[in-house]
């Protein structure tokens, strides 16, 4: 997934040094269970399971933990030996497929990949010059309106009910199931805004940006485009493609500064996590963890829908590149409008220190209360952020097979240590 339709989280990338270390230190032997939005069996097989010598499993959705969990700890010492021994074969098969894979791509220095970019025409297209400049707080947000831009299919996926809304409520096999889980959905939407259970807040900001020669972005204080207030910094696509084909990068879809043409980009985050902690906390004191994960799983909808909102009003009123949009809520889920909103740490940037950029830019935590923990994820959880780009040749693309003269140019331009960006991109390497 990218940025729009999924949660954002912290990068597992580090699991595999924790897991040395604490191997090293106290001779860890935890099974580790692996999971998330970001994760994969291959990643956990490739990266995770190697640095471990306890069982590392990757579990696709939180349903499923209770059954690899119970296999871990059940009292037949033979079965609980099969799964772990199982599991290890599986994984060993997929590291030697995947070197095979790897061993045949071929792989561009970032020099010959920058010299392949998606070209646009920067002579007659001229960007659109955003309605209002500048940094704008939303914090008293109708809950109510925000509820109609909700998008229910992931909603069920969250509870391993696959199908697409409405349609699955119809389903000859989990239709009941999600009918039910729908109703009692919508009852607690409706205690949470008549109740006031929850907050939505949003920030928003539009700013003069350039590309610059190095896949980064200057984003400038004002229309002079002598200050830099920060550089944003993206990756390429290294992997070679047929002909005619581009390397992308996020920055192509900006004017360069070569260019003379002044281009704009956005920044945004948002929640609908801010007054959670009491109604969980009630939940689960009365041992309901079920009430607790659906109020969890409507904060993360409805945080999901501002992002969507904000995006659309963006489009129509605060950029105002797109003013005679009308598009209904469907429309709008399978993004038929212009332009993205990519989010750090999903595909197309997927190294997640660049949030704290974003945060300094828009002082987030300041003005909406949205703080990053040590691993760059959001809290409260039910947060989504991310950039706006409005080019109409704009589009989501996965960033993979990072190579080592890459990671180094960009921990230069990030003045990083080397060793601290390789781990940030251990799972795009």
């Amino acid at each position: 997934g990218h940025g729009p339709s999924h949660e954002l989280r912290p990068d597992v990338g580090v699991l595999a040094q924790h897991a040395r270390q604490h191997r090293e230190r106290r001779g860890f032997n935890m099974p580790l269970l692996i999971g998330g939005a970001t994760t994969s069996k291959t990643h956990t097989a490739v990266k995770i399971e190697p640095e471990y010598h306890g069982a590392s499993i990757h579990v696709l959705d939180a349903s499923r933990a209770v059954a690899v969990a119970s296999s871990l700890l059940g009292e037949d010492e033979d079965a609980r030996s099969n799964f772990i021994l199982d599991t290890k074969a599986d994984y060993t098969r997929i590291r030697e497929q995947r070197a095979k894979r790897t061993d045949r791509k071929k792989y561009l220095s970032i020099e010959a990949a920058r010299a392949n970019p998606m070209v646009l025409d920067w002579d007659t297209y001229v960007p659109p010059t955003p309605a209002q400049l500048g940094v704008q707080v939303f914090d008293q947000i109708d809950l109510e309106e925000l509820s109609q831009y909700i998008d229910w299919t992931p909603f069920f996926s969250s509870w391993q009910l696959a199908g697409k809304f409405p349609a699955i409520l119809e389903d000859e096999i989990v239709g009941k199931e999600a009918k039910q889980l729908y109703n009692d959905a919508r009852s607690m939407l409706r205690q949470i805004i008549d109740e006031k259970w929850l907050t939505a807040k949003a920030i928003i900001g539009l700013f003069p940006t350039n590309a610059l020669d190095n896949d980064s972005l200057a984003v400038y204080a004002d229309e002079t485009r002598e200050e830099v207030l920060v550089e944003l910094h993206h990756l390429r696509q290294q992997g070679q493609k047929a002909a005619g084909r581009p390397n992308l990068c996020l920055t192509d879809f900006i004017a360069p500064k070569s260019s003379q043409q002044a281009d704009y980009l956005g920044a945004f985050a948002v929640t609908a996590g801010v007054g959670i902690e009491e109604h969980v906390a009630r939940f689960e004191a009365d041992q309901d963890d079920y009430n607790a994960i659906l109020l969890k799983a409507l904060a993360d909808r409805l945080a999901e829908a501002l992002a969507e909102k904000m995006h659309a009003d963006v489009r129509r009123i605060h950029w105002g590149y797109a003013t005679n949009e009308a598009l209904d809520n469907d429309a709008l889920i399978k993004e038929k409008y212009q332009g993205i909103r990519p989010a750090p740490g999903y595909p197309a940037c997927p190294e997640h220190t660049e949030k704290g950029t974003l945060w300094e830019l828009l002082k987030v935590e300041e003005h909406i209360g949205i703080r990053l923990t040590e691993s760059y994820a959001m809290y409260p959880a039910a947060s989504v952020s991310g950039w706006y780009f409005a080019h109409p040749a704009a589009k989501y693309f996965p960033i993979k097979g990072v190579q080592q003269d890459q990671v180094e140019d960009y921990a230069q331009r990030k003045d990083m240590d080397v060793a601290v960006a390789e781990r940030w991109l251990a799972s795009v390497r």
